[in-house]
């Protein structure tokens, strides 16, 4: 089966890409999630739209990344959720509420994609997560969860 990538999959692509995958894998796992659309050739116009925002947000050089990391390394995030008087949360922080978290900081625009968490964030306090730039930087922030 023949395929044009709509988002990044570990081992296969990056966005905009024309793969070809075993018919089960596309039908079952790719399309119905909308990393993939099926290969036609109008739907080749379509890929160079996906190229062109690709282009538009992704990290030029390391140099840029590693300049990045120590624009984000350097903000001071803090993330209000509703908890209880114990100091829990209800519910758990997720990638997006990092990301809006760090827009409203001042940080750059990140892909939710790229935040890597250790271990849920189900608590009132300052947690440690990690925000994947690139293969080889990675950018470390300290968000601060209170109490809304």
């Amino acid at each position: 089966m023949k395929l044009i990538l709509t988002a990044p999959v570990d081992h296969l692509g990056i966005p905009g890409e024309i793969v070809e995958v075993k018919d089960g894998y596309g039908r079952n796992y790719l399309l119905p999630r909308g990393f993939a659309i099926k290969w036609t050739r109008g739907a080749e116009k379509q890929i160079e739209g996906i190229k062109r925002a690709r282009d538009a947000r992704e990290i030029r050089s390391i140099d840029h990344a590693k300049e990045i990391r120590t624009q984000l390394e350097a903000l001071t995030v803090s993330l209000p959720a509703n908890a209880g008087d114990n100091g829990k949360l209800f519910g758990a922080v997720t990638p997006a509420d990092i990301v809006l978290a760090v827009k409203k900081a001042g940080g750059p625009a990140v892909d939710k994609r790229a935040v890597e968490i250790a271990k849920p964030i189900k608590a009132v306090g300052t947690h440690t997560v990690g925000l994947k730039l690139t293969s080889g930087v990675v950018a470390h922030i300290d968000v601060n969860v209170v109490s809304a």
